[in-house]
């Protein structure tokens, strides 16, 4: 019986296929990350906004307010002495030190059943929050006064969109 042996344990280790032989698999480990930012915000303040100011209207023209509030009027639109105008602002919250795109669309003032459309201009197209994850932009814009334009008080609204880059 003890001559069988040996043979017996040769035959077993060739017939089974099942037990892999060094070199035919290998396995590592991988690593995965994440990392969660603070949203981006932009808030409004109550007592902002664009401020095309107090002025007559012609035969029509223009009203421009740069984005640091400066105000200049195009052909026959004349500014009322004592007359202020002023840039909108914004404040940006999120990640620090993230720089984002800014954007801002037209819009109308409407008073009554008259419209004069504007177009806006952001102080910047691009900013970068501070090591806070702060920041600040403000905007101009256009007016289009028409010569039939009636007088009165005009007010209207337009937006501002903020995102990260």
């Amino acid at each position: 019986m003890n001559k069988f042996l040996p043979a017996a344990l040769i035959a077993l280790a060739a017939a089974d296929p099942a037990f892999a032989g060094s070199g035919n698999q290998s396995t590592a480990t991988g690593t995965a990350t994440a990392t969660i930012v603070a949203p981006i915000v932009l808030t409004h303040p109550a007592a902002a906004s664009l401020n095309f100011g107090r002025f007559t209207r012609g035969t029509g023209g223009t009203v421009t307010v740069s984005a640091a509030g400066a105000g200049s009027v195009g052909s026959d639109v004349t500014f009322i002495p004592g007359s202020t105008t002023a840039a909108d602002s914004f404040t940006v919250a999120g990640d620090a030190n993230r720089s984002y795109s800014i954007a801002t669309t037209g819009g109308n003032v409407t008073s009554g059943a008259t419209s004069l459309a504007f177009t806006t201009a952001a102080s910047a197209a691009t900013g970068t929050l501070s090591a806070a994850g702060t920041g600040s932009f403000t905007v101009g814009g256009t007016l289009t006064v028409t010569g039939t334009a009636p007088t009165g008080a005009y007010s209207g609204t337009y937006s501002a969109t903020v995102a990260y880059n």
